[in-house]
């Protein structure tokens, strides 16, 4: 199974959000963010941080997919 953080960047669309700005309210890395952009793995600790920042569940920005 692998990891795809679409539904994170519908959320940011959705809410006027540019990359940069998740990345600031999160106090996300340059590392993380190249992380999200090409679907790796994220600790539990970074999507915490994104949920928090965002309102949100784990589950409404990624998703299992088989590979």
């Amino acid at each position: 199974m692998a990891v795809t953080y679409t539904k994170l960047w519908h959320i940011l669309i959705d809410r006027d959000m540019k990359k940069k700005d998740l990345q600031a309210a999160a106090g996300l890395t340059n590392h993380v963010m190249l992380k999200l952009r090409n679907n790796q793995n994220i600790t539990t600790e970074t999507i915490g941080k994104i949920c928090k920042a965002l309102n949100c569940q784990a589950d409404d920005i990624m998703e299992f997919v088989e590979e």
